[in-house]
């Protein structure tokens, strides 16, 4: 029964979701347009605040479970620090600051596919800036880039030199954030990867590059399976190395295999701990992410359970992700997902991708031509070995492991994750 159970975690956990927000246009004043609308619209934020009122009123009457039975993460997180969260949250947190944050930015939306897509969108000064879609993961959001915006469009001001400057396109992946939420099947990685190649098109650009972690790295992979005319090369921070033979060992828990270098046996460990112990929250989204949809669209504390366990446990931070990343943040994030009621369509990405996206064969990742940079940081869920990736992905041209970060970089180091993008697609400008 265990093998059984693991099996569907590792067939599955990483299928990401494709949410998309219901009714967008209910947060803007920008008219519903027809969906054979091509225009780009301006989009701005105003939530009305009886929906920040009501979910004040929400976690004030937050009805917590009895506490752990152990002294440590592995039952979940803690009560006490679930409680000191959500506490601020009802009584300490400011929306309006992230909504004016966010309102300062160049922020747009245009219909792809029959589906409005909202998106930031800020060009550099430099003359020669690289154009580059940035794609966020679960349980992130468009908010993991907003710090590391300034850097890669103003490079002389944080440290670097004109030429590495970038234009940045942050779209929200359909049913997360303030875009729309699928009311059909079918929008999976691959659909995703097709639209962000119009949106970039759209925007005027004919080349570009393309970065992503979690489910940005598999959106990147399709984008690159497909090869659209333009795209230069793709950067990932959550690549699928996994070798094929590795697969049935790691999803049963066998002990290390022999012959291992010392990073293949680290990732081994790494994988085997998350998908026989960490995994869970994948298995009950790509097998009922509506059932799951129920409990995170009506409890707001849950939802924050929900989240807020893997943004500890994958950032590089001793479980306190608020010293890394900051409370607020945290929380603007997780309220982006309320506020949005994108808890059931962000689940169902998973049902959709319904695939082990660590896996370099289920990624088909030797069908990639376009050439492929990687970064590796110290505390993404697995250090992917240089001789995996260099197996997995045959136009690997840049390897390299990163300082300090989790499986959040942006997020958590933007100024690292910036210098990973300016090394990684030095070498691809000269094809602009």
């Amino acid at each position: 029964m265990k093998t059984k159970l693991t099996t569907i975690l590792l067939a599955a956990t990483f299928s990401f979701s494709i949410p998309v927000i219901a009714n967008a246009q209910q947060y803007t004043a920008t008219a519903v347009t027809a969906p054979a609308d091509s225009s780009i619209r301006p989009f701005k934020i105003s939530i009305p605040q009886a929906k920040l009122d009501e979910l004040k009123r929400r976690i004030a009457e937050t009805r917590f479970p009895d506490q752990e039975t152990v002294k440590d993460e592995s039952q979940g997180i803690q009560l006490a620090q679930l409680q000191a969260l959500v506490a601020y949250w009802g009584k300490g947190y400011d929306w309006r600051k992230i909504e004016k944050k966010l309102n300062a930015l160049p922020q747009f939306v245009t219909n792809i596919d029959g589906l409005d897509i909202q998106f930031i969108h800020v060009r550099s000064k430099e003359s020669n800036a690289l154009p580059i879609i940035l794609t966020h993961g679960w349980p992130g959001s468009p908010l993991e880039f907003l710090e590391a915006i300034g850097p890669l469009t103003d490079p002389v001001k944080y440290g670097g030199k004109a030429e590495d400057a970038f234009d940045v396109i942050i779209p929200a992946i359909p049913g997360y954030g303030f875009s729309e939420i699928p009311k059909e099947q079918g929008w999976n990685p691959e659909r995703v990867a097709r639209a962000w190649d119009v949106l970039v098109k759209r925007l005027g650009y004919t080349k570009y590059v393309s970065e992503g972690g979690d489910h940005g790295s598999v959106i990147s992979d399709a984008l690159a399976r497909q090869a659209p005319t333009g795209l230069l090369g793709i950067h990932l921070t959550m690549p699928a190395t996994i070798p094929d033979e590795l697969v049935r060992p790691i999803n049963a828990g066998d002990p290390v295999p022999t012959g291992l270098s010392a990073d293949e046996t680290k990732a081994y460990h790494a994988l085997r701990t998350f998908f026989g112990r960490n995994a869970a929250y994948g298995g009950m989204m790509v097998t009922r992410p509506q059932t799951t949809g129920y409990l995170l669209s009506d409890s707001p504390s849950a939802l924050a359970a929900f989240l807020y366990e893997k943004i500890a446990e994958w950032s590089e931070s001793d479980l306190q992700p608020e010293k890394v990343i900051g409370r607020d943040a945290i929380l603007d994030d997780i309220t982006l997902y309320w506020l949005t009621n994108t808890g059931a369509s962000s689940s169902r990405f998973y049902w959709e991708n319904n695939n082990n996206n660590f896996s370099s064969k289920h990624q088909k990742t030797q069908e990639i031509n376009v050439p492929v940079a990687i970064s590796v940081f110290p505390h993404e869920i697995y250090q992917a070995p240089e001789s995996w990736s260099r197996a997995a992905y045959p136009s690997l041209y840049y390897y390299h492991k990163a300082a300090k970060g989790g499986h959040f970089a942006a997020w958590e180091q933007p100024q690292v994750f910036t210098e990973e993008l300016r090394a990684a697609f030095k070498t691809i400008r000269k094809d602009l």
